[in-house]
């Protein structure tokens, strides 16, 4: 792999080009998870507090973890460093991975192959794509996207370099739950699809969240990167994670609309991803036409889809957002439902929930033991085989192939977050088109398609 220097990090396409050479397809491969020392992939892990630290510690038996950045030298670095993270010497002795505080670092480094990006949401795709510029292949946690824009800003940058990207949507993993259900559906079971219930649980709500100063462990400022910038505030009284409680920052990032979308982006990736998937409408040009915000509260006040105080939770917190199809299938994204968390499938032939837990439902009940091949499930897989999403990833990197958590099939989930977010915060109907991928005749909404990134956190667009 050609050295990546700062200087030289940003060149034209013709050198990124160069750099992102395609993994020839290995015939029969030894399993991911038992190559020699010597084989074993080296991976950098780009935050490591929360989903980062667990994210860390299911790679550690698959890859040797050379590298680990946050911006948190508490929170994030000290709390994962106590874990047996590490590459293993001749001796067998644990060397511990080098710490950073600026993920620049490991994608300079050309002994890192593949990187781990577990940051709050607004700073994924721009790690994401000077990634795959670098050279590394890339695992980056859900949401992918924070806005539409960056939706084709990384499905573009996937399809010019090519390399092995999965997303952590680890729902299609789940053989007799998501995967199960899926089939259900594709194969006919139900019936033609009418309608389509996703619970994503309603975004927490806070009181006021204090001023404070900023902890001297973390870099706040870096932190924000390309998010607006705000007063550091949190409620000092420390979480079961050793965090802070209600703040602006760590793990509860995801309920302001600064940094991530609610429950709508962040659960939503998950059962919208599902529900898309098992419509088999994972291909661009397809999705809902039209969504409908009518009935979405937000804990504060909002004016022109903007919240009006800067010192709560602002994301929607109940919310019904009515999503139709062109063929007339109506899918309902909602904060509550009877069935609890999970997908609602109701067809001509019958209807079944699906959640973490189960799948249940007369189709479940009276589905022939022999429904589904291993054929069925490969095909789900890209041609893989059926494995965990962690180990379907390495895989992908050693022999070529799509992730069964592709970036095409994820934006076009997060096309659909992304547009119930927006109908919630403006309280309206709002049209998509999802040929063109344009909201239509909305010129207000049509403002929030994309973000103005602070100067000197620009996602790169060029290459």
């Amino acid at each position: 792999m050609k050295h990546v220097t700062r200087r030289d990090f940003f060149k034209t396409s013709a050198v990124a080009a160069a750099m992102a050479t395609t993994v020839p397809v290995v015939s029969a491969p030894k399993p991911v998870w038992a190559q020699a020392p010597s084989d074993r992939l080296r991976m950098g892990c780009i935050g490591v507090g929360s989903m980062g630290r667990g994210d860390a510690h299911d790679f550690n038996r698959l890859v040797d973890i050379v590298a680990i950045c946050d911006v948190d030298e508490n929170y994030g670095i000290a709390s994962t460093l106590r874990m047996n993270l590490g590459k293993r010497d001749a001796n067998g002795q644990v060397v511990k991975p080098d710490t950073y505080k600026d993920y620049r670092r490991i994608l300079e480094r050309d002994d890192i192959d593949v990187v781990c990006i577990a940051t709050p949401d607004h700073w994924h795709v721009k790690i994401a794509v000077e990634a795959l510029m670098a050279g590394k292949h890339v695992f980056c946690q859900k949401p992918l996207t924070l806005t539409l824009e960056e939706n084709q800003i990384i499905r573009r940058a996937c399809q010019k370099f090519g390399k092995a990207f999965q997303i952590g949507t680890w729902q299609r993993c789940q053989r007799d739950q998501f995967i199960k259900a899926t089939l259900l559906v594709r194969k006919g079971y139900i019936g033609d699809v009418k309608k389509i219930t996703c619970d994503i649980f309603p975004s927490p709500t806070s009181g006021d969240v204090p001023k404070q100063d900023v902890p001297a462990s973390l870099d706040w400022e870096m932190w924000q990167g390309p998010a607006p910038r705000y007063e550091f505030r949190a409620d000092l009284k420390p979480n079961h994670n050793g965090a802070f409680g209600d703040t602006r920052c760590h793990r509860m990032f995801r309920y302001w609309y600064e940094y991530s979308g609610g429950t709508l982006t962040d659960w939503g990736a998950h059962h919208i991803d599902c529900a898309l998937w098992a419509l088999n409408l994972q291909t661009p040009g397809t999705g809902p036409v039209s969504f409908d915000g009518t009935n979405a509260h937000h804990p504060v006040e909002f004016k022109d889809g903007y919240p009006t105080v800067d010192n709560r939770f602002n994301t929607s917190d109940k919310f019904d957002i009515k999503c139709m199809f062109d063929n007339g299938i109506e899918m309902h994204v909602v904060s509550e439902s009877p069935d609890g968390s999970g997908i609602l499938f109701e067809g001509t032939k019958g209807r079944f929930h699906v959640s973490r837990g189960r799948c249940k439902g007369k189709p479940v009940e009276e589905l022939p033991p022999d429904a589904f091949t291993e054929d069925d499930y490969r095909e789900l897989f890209h041609g893989k085989p059926y494995e965990g999403h962690k180990e379907n990833f390495i895989r992908c990197v050693r022999e070529g192939g799509t992730c069964v958590s592709d970036v095409v099939s994820h934006v076009q989930a997060m096309n659909a977050c992304h547009m119930c977010a927006i109908a919630a915060r403006l309280n309206r109907e709002i049209k998509w088109d999802p040929k063109t991928e344009t909201i239509v005749g909305d010129n207000q909404a049509a403002a929030f398609f994309a973000r103005q990134e602070t100067k000197g956190y620009e996602i790169p667009r060029d290459f």
